[in-house]
């Protein structure tokens, strides 16, 4: 059975940084692309960044270009999302989930995603 556990959320101060895990069990994770998204309260869930088998990664949100990323663990089928500088606008509970296609390929549709994480508190705040 696919299955997720996100960690790494928490408060930090705006500029601050955190790094979200999202261990997967259950498959393998090399065989899927990874898309990161986020919601915040009373708005639409959002797309924020996806990272392609291949490595290389799509930003689905034009905001956190040059300060988030991604990379992948296939070792450890872990798949890492890095927030620097980070602001409150930023502040969403955090979902990991799993597609599986083509290697280059990336979606920007959470409805594309086949599993979703239980998904993790962000909060920026001072």
């Amino acid at each position: 059975q696919v299955h997720f556990v996100e960690s790494g959320g928490g408060l930090v101060q705006p500029g601050g940084s955190l790094r979200l895990s999202c261990a997967a069990s259950g498959f393998t994770l090399e065989a899927y692309a990874i898309g990161w998204f986020r919601q915040a309260p009373g708005k639409e869930r959002e797309g924020v960044l996806c990272i392609r088998r291949s490595g290389s990664s799509l930003y689905l949100a034009d905001s956190v270009q040059g300060r988030f990323t991604s990379s992948r663990d296939n070792a450890n089928n872990t798949v890492y999302l890095q927030m620097n500088s980070l602001k409150p606008e930023d502040t969403a509970v955090y979902y990991c989930a799993a597609l599986k296609r083509g290697y280059y390929y990336c979606s920007g549709s959470g409805a594309n995603y086949d599993s979703w994480g239980q998904g993790t508190q962000v909060t920026v705040s001072s």
